[in-house]
């Protein structure tokens, strides 16, 4: 038996300057922050859940674009806010919407929600 002991040699990493023009180059680019917002301002739009179609067809709810982008805004608003689960107010509808999702769960109409008992809402946005 041989009484030689192996042990591994720890190397530093070498670090190569780079030139002055990939620097340059480098700063001209967007921040990671600005990338990073405008994925998440891609992701604010409202998803739709089936079951929620169904009852906004059953209903005879309609609800047009620009009023859809108010609602997305509040929406994300609320989000940052903390809310996870919000009650959607409208002159002739209610939705439950999951903001950390971003999908309306369900539609009634605005006379059937004042009948209604809402559990698990964290937040409510009235919007007439």
């Amino acid at each position: 038996m041989s009484n030689y002991m192996f042990r591994p040699i720890h190397t530093q990493p070498v670090i190569k300057p780079q030139p002055q023009q990939k620097l340059q180059q480098k700063a001209a680019e967007k921040p990671f922050t600005e990338h990073f917002k405008s994925a998440l301002d891609a992701n604010e739009k409202l998803l739709i859940s089936k079951h929620a179609k169904e009852r906004l067809h059953q209903r005879g709810i309609t609800i047009d674009d620009e009023k859809w982008t108010s609602i997305e805004r509040k929406v994300s608003e609320a989000r940052k806010m903390g809310v996870k689960e919000a009650l959607v107010l409208l002159k002739d509808a209610a939705l439950i919407v999951s903001a950390n999702n971003q999908t309306v769960i369900t539609a009634m109409d605005r006379t059937e929600a004042e009948s209604q008992i809402f559990t698990n809402i964290t937040g409510t946005i009235v919007m007439d």
